[in-house]
């Protein structure tokens, strides 16, 4: 068994009963190394993922079709932009059924809440699908196991399979070549996203050609937080500079948090507009959070914590 099978092996066992937690994902570093010939960019990220997240339930449904209801603070959002049976929760859990077919498992009523801001650079959509499908193959016994359900998950998107382990990784490729990563420490992080839609082929249209170097080598182990933010300050979120040209409230939230006297490194995370700072402790990110929602009332702002490495799950600070 490979290792980012083995990490989604650790996912699926790691949940509770009747629910499962879609966790944020977070872009630390984005490089973007060149261009297929098909026109799909080619990345090398490492990718971590945040205690908050949006949940998806389940319950037994007398139907014989897959239901789903939304709540949480960003259903309304999600409503306005996705249409029921296109929402990537009844795709994925459609897709596990049909996957199942010989084994006839009865159509689930599936609960989303939804608590990650829709089309914010922090893969909300793509972490639900994995949700689904970790949920679902425990409901349902799936016996494709792990790497099944990673066939399944690529199909409905390149981000589902790194989702689907929610471990410290690095994505290449498009990025469906993933690489879980050791000795990555949990990280106290501030997300903050305003509110404003930036959209990603917009992004990418303004990003200029020609190949760029890659990620630069990762020790085998961060000592501390503040050797990861030493790493990372050698490298580049690639879709920084056009999401800002795209949206200049991309920019500004990367700026204020960098410009808070605890915040150790801030970039924004994926192609925006979501930013993360990095602070030293929990404490310090909760401050921050407070002072930052304070003065921009209107954007969605928390503290929260990454998870780390499986090795490294003791070296975080609380």
């Amino acid at each position: 068994m490979d290792r980012i099978t083995e990490a989604i092996g650790r996912a699926v066992g790691a949940a509770g009963d009747g629910a499962e937690l879609a966790r944020a994902k977070v872009n630390l570093a984005l490089h973007v190394t060149g261009r297929r010939t098909d026109g799909y960019h080619l990345i090398e990220s490492l990718v971590v993922f945040a205690e908050h997240a949006d949940v998806v339930g389940v319950a037994q449904s007398g139907s014989r079709r897959m239901g789903l209801s939304v709540k949480g603070p960003f259903a309304d959002a999600l409503a306005e932009v996705t249409e029921p049976q296109d929402n990537l929760v009844i795709r994925a859990a459609d897709d596990l059924a049909r996957e199942m077919a010989s084994h006839r498992p009865r159509p689930a009523k599936l609960v989303l809440t939804k608590r990650i801001p829709v089309a914010a650079g922090l893969g909300g959509g793509s972490a639900d699908a994995a949700a689904t499908l970790r949920l679902l193959g425990r409901e349902w016994h799936f016996r494709g196991k792990d790497a099944g359900l990673a066939e399944i998950g690529l199909r409905l998107g390149a981000d589902v399979p790194m989702c689907l382990a929610s471990t410290p990784l690095i994505a290449r490729g498009i990025g469906e070549r993933i690489e879980p990563v050791a000795g990555v420490p949990p990280v106290p992080i501030v997300l903050a996203r305003p509110p404003v839609v930036v959209r990603t082929p917009a992004v990418f249209a303004r990003l200029g050609g020609g190949e760029r170097p890659p990620l630069p080598r990762l020790p085998q182990r961060f000592g501390s937080i503040l050797d990861l933010v030493f790493w990372l300050r050698q490298t580049r979120n690639d879709l920084e500079e056009p999401a800002g040209e795209v949206e200049k409230a991309a920019r500004a939230a990367v700026s204020l948090l960098r410009a808070d006297p605890d915040c150790m490194f801030a970039r924004m995370s994926g192609s925006g507009a979501a930013a993360f700072g990095i602070f030293v402790s929990l404490a310090a990110a909760e401050r921050a959070a407070e002072r930052l929602a304070a003065a921009r009332p209107t954007w969605w702002v928390t503290a929260t914590m990454t998870g780390g490495s499986p090795a490294a799950a003791d070296a975080g600070t609380r």
